[in-house]
């Protein structure tokens, strides 16, 4: 009885079970990272003293496959720290993810006045700061907020987001020009920093 192929020649055996390999494995990873979680790094210095430049964060992905799975848009909570893709992005451009803290959402009114950013709906008629649940020991949003003035109501299926480091030009984000962040374009929270290894923490 005559061998086939693959018995004869080993070495090619050896060669196709490694291409098999590396195909599984990138299918694995593929599959991961548009389903499961995806990894980040901090860039600049608009999420001072939350986040650090150069840190990086491991995003959760499965909120939004959950509510793609359900046909609905997946709308993070207020005050969480989320990844999304820059709605102005252009090619070329460094920055075509950008973190920032869920503000506000649809039909929400946000200002800021002397310096303070307040929110206000239904339930907060006279306006609330959302910044003061999230500030501890100098972590968190700093403040006084920049954009005097600042007067908006946040359209349909999208959020307002800061970075906590609003104090002068320091954050480009829906105060500064980056405008209002399709719910579609959201990655998704920020559950892990993983490095560096000496601020290790979840959110």
């Amino acid at each position: 009885m005559q061998s086939n192929y693959l018995t004869r020649h080993p070495h090619a055996k050896d060669a196709l079970q490694f291409v098999g390999f590396i195909i599984l494995v990138f299918i694995g990873t593929l599959v991961i990272n548009t389903f499961i979680f995806r990894s980040f790094s901090v860039l600049g210095h608009s999420m001072d003293k939350t986040l650090a430049d150069g840190q990086r964060l491991i995003v959760n992905r499965l909120p939004i496959t959950i509510a793609q799975a359900e046909n609905k848009s997946y709308m993070p909570d207020r005050g969480q720290i989320i990844v999304f893709k820059n709605p102005r992005y252009v090619a070329g451009m460094p920055d075509e993810y950008i973190v920032k803290r869920v503000i506000a959402f649809p039909g929400e009114r946000v200002t800021v006045h002397d310096g303070v950013l307040k929110v206000y709906n239904n339930g907060h008629p006279d306006g609330f700061n959302p910044d003061t649940a999230y500030r501890k020991d100098g972590v968190g949003p700093q403040s006084p907020v920049s954009g005097e003035g600042l007067d908006t109501v946040v359209p349909d299926d999208t959020v307002f987001v800061c970075g906590d480091n609003r104090i002068g030009d320091n954050s480009y984000d829906s105060r500064t020009g980056l405008g209002n962040i399709p719910l579609f374009d959201i990655v998704g929270p920020v559950s892990f920093r993983i490095w560096p290894f000496n601020a290790i923490h979840t959110f």
